[in-house]
Order: C-alpha cells, then structure tokens, then sequence
C-alpha cells in the first residue's frame, strides 16, 4: 500500500464529501415550482387582470435600429409610437391578432417606417401589403402577448433550466400554444418581472429583454421601459417606452394607411 496515495484518497474524501452533502442539502430545500405556478406569479407581478386582458395600448418613446446589424448602420428614431387593440382570445403566438399600427419617425419629421394590421389586411408606409409578405413579417414580430393567454385551455407549458438576465436569475418556461407554437419566457426568479423572450422565426432566433418597468400612477398595468431585440444573437433594436395610455378607445381607422399620393 501506497502511504502517499493512501492520504490523497483520504484528503480527496474529505473535500468531496462535504460539498455533496451541501449541495444535496441546499436542492433538497428548495420546493419546486411548477411552470404553471411561475406563469402564475408572473401574471399576477405584471398588473393581474388589467395586464391580462387589456383592451387597448398607446405606447411613446424613442428607438434605435440596427437594420445591417452594425453600428455603421445605427439610425436614431427620436419618435417612435405604437397603437394596440388586444384580441380577446389567442391560440397562435407567431400571427397577427387584434389591431396594431407602428409609426416610426426621424429627427426630420419624415417617415422610417410605418406598419399596422387592421384584423384583416396588413399595411406600410406605402398602404396594403400582399399577404405572404404579411405574414412572414408578422411571426418575426408577435410572441410575447402570448403568456398572456398560456394558463387557458389548449395550452402546455414546460419549465426549462434555469438561467440568467439582466444579472438576474430567471425561470425559463416554454409556451407550447394549440397551433404548436412554442414561445421561451424568462422570469425573474424573486419578483417574477418578465425579462426575457426567445422564439424560432424565419429570419433566425429571435430574442427581446426587458427592463426599466414602470406603472402609471393608479393603475396595476406594469410597462417596461425598455425594450431590446436580437436576432441570432445580434441586436436590431432597441425601444425606450417613456409613456403608456390604457384601455383608450382606438378606431379601426386608425390602423389602415392610406396608400401614397
């Protein structure tokens, strides 16, 4: 027998097994949540009932942009603003629902982009856009309303590994909708803020974070501030949300755009 191995065996035994029996003891303390429990608590975080189901959202800000995704490429949109009529149920995450229009504004007064869906027919800055153009666009963009609707019939939901954002721990849990979407939240793991969303799309993953929340005095919906937008992890851009208005009542007019003259 080997004095020498003998004392590293033991010494390789009395570091390991301490650490086990640590971690073992600190698992074995936490009570699993479920992914329900988390969406749960998350709804509730956001503003409850209010934040569930809204009827309408008026949002102001700022934006950045990346379109080449290069910082050569950066153009400052000083006025940024989005329209929002919310539909009352959902079952597909990556589709256009209810009414939404985007107006994008830079320091001239003129135009970057405009695009809104009335219910029916998707627009631009140039009126009506063909379908499939549509559409394809549409799924780069809708997902997060989605969590909204993930605790009703129809719907799956699987808690993923934990992670991090913002600095944070989050639980991650995978919103599988009746259409076979499946959308990743991260959720703050001690105040349950929605953080973070992930989502397959054609124009590869995509990936927004959320910060800077906010609520308007006297009211329990809970806004972030501020907005990121990644695809294949490169950012695209980036919102400052600096004001909200809720449950206003939106014409359907105003999400049609008129062709140019």
């Amino acid at each position: 027998m080997n004095p020498r191995l003998d004392r590293r065996s033991v010494l390789a035994g009395l570091a390991v097994g301490p650490v086990v029996a640590s971690t073992t003891s600190a698992f074995a303390q936490a009570e699993p949540l479920t992914a329900a429990e988390i969406v749960r608590r998350a709804h509730a975080a956001a503003g409850g009932p209010d934040w569930m189901r809204p009827r309408s959202l008026t949002l102001t800000g700022r934006g950045l942009f990346w379109p080449q995704g290069t910082e050569a490429g950066r153009i400052e949109v000083p006025d940024y603003r989005m329209w929002r009529v919310y539909p009352a149920v959902s079952t597909e995450a990556h589709a256009a629902n209810g009414w939404v229009r985007i107006d994008a504004k830079l320091a001239d007064g003129s135009t970057y982009f405009q695009a809104a869906y009335d219910g029916e027919t998707s627009y631009n800055q140039n009126g009506p856009i063909p379908g499939a153009q549509a559409s394809r666009e549409w799924s780069e963009n809708f997902g997060f309303g989605i969590i909204r609707f993930a605790l009703d019939e129809g719907f799956t939901l699987d808690r993923l590994p934990d992670d991090t954002a913002e600095g944070r721990v989050i639980h991650v849990v995978r919103v599988n909708d009746p259409q076979g979407g499946k959308t990743l939240f991260g959720i703050a793991a001690d105040d349950y803020a929605i953080l973070w969303l992930g989502f397959a799309t054609p124009r590869g993953w995509h990936e927004r974070r959320y910060s800077d929340f906010y609520r308007n005095p006297g009211v329990a919906f809970v806004q972030p501030g501020r907005v990121r937008l990644y695809y294949d992890g490169i950012k695209q851009n980036e919102i400052a949300w600096t004001a909200y208005a809720l449950n206003e009542n939106l014409p359907r007019s105003l999400f049609q755009i008129s062709p140019r003259t």
